[in-house]
Order: C-alpha cells, then structure tokens, then sequence
C-alpha cells in the first residue's frame, strides 16, 4: 500500500494550524524574533571590518516590517515572503562583497556559513514554539 502526501502551501498551513491552535502563531513569531537576534549575535565576531567596528555593529535583527525602506541579508538572492511576523539580520550594504568579494577583494564568508551552521538550531527552536503552542492548547 502506497502511502499518499498532499503537500499544502505555507498560508493555507498557517490557516489551518491557527483554527486548531490561535497561539501558535504568536509562540512561532516570539520563536523567530529570537533566533535571528541569535543569529545576528553569531555573525557579529566572525564579520570581517575595519578596526572601528562599524559594520559589525551594524549587523542587527528586526522584523521585516519594521524596515521597509532595508533589504534584509538574505533577501536580494530569495525574494520577498508574505509572512507578516518575517525576521531577517539586517547589515550594511557592504556584506555582500565582503561575503562574496569582488573583482579586486577575497571573499571573506561570514553570513552564510554561520547560517547554514545555526539553521537545525533555528528550526528546532521554531518546532518546539509550535509544540509549546499546542501542548497549552491540549492542557486546557
């Protein structure tokens, strides 16, 4: 017996997951602001700069919303989302031909890689703010 998956987009997830559990959407935008300030802290020391710190201290989380005007680091190579609660890190215009370098410069990688180490941290803490979110609604 063959087993049959019917895969649904992420708005009609979302749609469904708030009939059986209104919180959970709250817990998971909590649980993303928190892993892109986590993230953002990772990437901090392993950024590349001059010795006044500038651009480190200018790698920052934020919701998207709040920075309309601002691209996050991730955003020119995958588009935009429609999730209203989105996080992102947010840095200098810079990162990217610090973290792809360019004709003249070395690529120094900085972004990415911490990413793509932290991302099973990232959705394990996401998961677990869902599980939360139901776990409270299956108590009462």
């Amino acid at each position: 017996m063959a087993i049959k998956a019917k895969m649904l987009g992420r708005e009609k997830t979302m749609k469904l997951l708030r009939g059986i559990v209104p919180e959970a959407e709250k817990e998971l935008a909590k649980a993303q602001m928190e892993a892109a300030q986590d993230l953002a802290s990772k990437i901090r020391p392993r950024a590349p700069g001059p010795r006044t710190g500038q651009y480190q201290a200018s790698i920052q989380a934020d919701r998207l919303a709040n920075r309309t005007g601002q691209q996050p680091v991730s955003q020119g190579l995958r588009g935009s989302t429609k999730d209203p609660n989105a996080t992102g890190v947010f840095a200098d215009f810079i990162w990217r031909f610090l973290e792809f370098g360019t004709v003249k410069m070395a690529k120094r990688p900085h972004i990415f890689p911490t990413y793509r180490q932290e991302r099973p941290r990232i959705r394990r803490k996401m998961a677990a703010s869902v599980r939360k979110a139901v776990k409270k609604v299956k108590t009462k």
